[in-house]
């Protein structure tokens, strides 16, 4: 079951500064339809702000059960950097991670994860597990979740209702 968290009224310190990158993974997510893929897109920010990568579902497309938007884009930032450990760096999702996904969250010691819509069926970032802030690991990236929650979980709905 995928959940939006319904913030209160006014403008949102927490939320609002991911807005613009929650948008770009909402386009990025849009990009996994035409292949049946769940759309989900994904957004790898630097420490500074800077776009380093990006990242949508390609299962369907490539025939990888590892091809979720938040491990090819976590891949291609490592790239860009040339280095495995992106500290400081921030990955903007429109759904909230997968077991796999938050593991690999926590390996590659980001800073933070922004994500949008909940996910009660399958999430590790606090709705069915929470993996990325258990304390028996070594690192524990920060979680923000609910940026435009809405939005989110509507595309996933529409794509799940057309099917």
């Amino acid at each position: 079951m995928i959940t939006t968290h319904h913030p209160p009224h006014g403008p949102d310190p927490v939320r609002d500064p991911w807005r613009d990158s929650m948008r770009l993974a909402l386009a990025e997510a849009a990009r996994a339809v035409p292949a049946g893929d769940v759309p989900v897109g994904a957004v790898v920010l630097g420490p500074d702000g800077e776009i380093l990568a990006t990242g949508y579902n390609e299962r369907e497309a490539t025939g990888d059960p590892t091809a979720h938007a938040e491990v090819l884009a976590l891949r291609r930032a490592a790239a860009r950097l040339g280095e495995w450990r992106l500290p400081g760096c921030t990955l903007v999702v429109t759904l909230e991670p997968c077991v796999m996904c938050a593991g690999a969250l926590v390996q590659s010691r980001v800073a933070r994860v922004v994500y949008g819509a909940d996910d009660e069926k399958a999430g590790a970032a606090g709705s069915l597990w929470d993996l990325v802030r258990d304390r028996r690991l070594n690192h524990r990236p920060e979680v923000i979740r609910g940026v435009l929650a809405q939005e989110c979980a509507r595309q996933l709905t529409d794509f799940f209702r057309d099917r």
